[in-house]
């Protein structure tokens, strides 16, 4: 039985037929959904949805993308949001150097808040990092100095050294369906690699649907394909990689597991 650790109910090309997707997916094995909010006016879809359906968890945070029209939400707001028992962890939040749709000082700003909330209330922050190694790196690490909190980098695309560099922080690293990709070598070579109690499968659905889905909208159930492809790179089958990732899931997101 699989988790898919990161994905977007609420998006379009999911939402119009949220429950027939669920229920595809609970057909190919995944017993779990993790329903990531980017914008503070998600987050009551997301807690609904994770309230409607007991295999579903939500997150509360601010996607990078989002910051500047965040700039102002304080962290009692995400404070307050946090408290609800579906909600499992924090984010997505953290830096998107590629698109640069928001301020980098105000992504830095909003990204050590939501660690804050992290370290405060025990709930994994899952951060999103593109073109920002150096300065996720920086701020992670500054940060842990203050106090350890749970984290992971989810749909990891990111270089062997920041790979490195974070597993040593404690980290946990996410695979979405971009390992499968053929021009992804660098990444199979990292995911044939990473520690077996450090390794989390999402969709990120709707998007970066994996082979052989590629050219239509993600949805939840592909979650064993890339399951599937990580642990042909890995050496092992898919149920012994499903039984690791699911516990490492439980192991991470402990509310869930209550």
């Amino acid at each position: 039985m699989l988790v898919d650790s990161h994905c977007h109910l609420e998006y379009e090309g999911l939402v119009e037929d949220q429950a027939g997707a669920l229920a595809r997916a609970r057909a190919a094995g995944v017993q779990g959904f993790l329903n990531i909010s980017t914008r503070q006016n998600e987050w009551d879809r997301v807690i609904g949805t994770a309230l409607r359906e007991p295999d579903v968890w939500a997150s509360v945070g601010i996607h990078p993308h989002e910051a500047d029209a965040h700039a102002d939400l304080g962290a009692e707001a995400l404070r307050k949001a946090a408290e609800n028992s579906r909600v499992i962890g924090i984010g997505e939040s953290g830096l998107d150097y590629y698109y640069d749709k928001s301020d980098r000082n105000v992504q830095k700003s909003l990204f050590r808040m939501h660690i804050g909330i992290a370290r405060e209330t025990g709930l994994p922050i899952i951060i999103h990092t593109r073109d920002a190694e150096d300065d996720t790196y920086a701020i992670l690490a500054e940060e842990m100095e203050k106090g350890t909190f749970p984290a992971l980098i989810h749909c990891f695309t990111a270089s062997a050294e920041f790979a490195r560099k974070v597993l040593e922080l404690g980290l946990t690293i996410s695979l979405s369906g971009i390992v499968t990709f053929k021009n992804a070598k660098d990444l199979q070579e990292i995911a044939s690699q990473l520690p077996d109690d450090r390794i989390l499968v999402e969709t990120d659905s709707p998007f970066l649907a994996p082979v052989p889905h590629r050219g239509r909208p993600c949805e939840p159930a592909f979650v064993r394909n890339t399951a599937e492809f990580v642990a042909n790179l890995r050496g092992e089958t898919l149920d012994s990689l499903a039984k690791k990732t699911t516990s490492n899931f439980y192991s991470l997101f402990k509310r869930a597991a209550a």
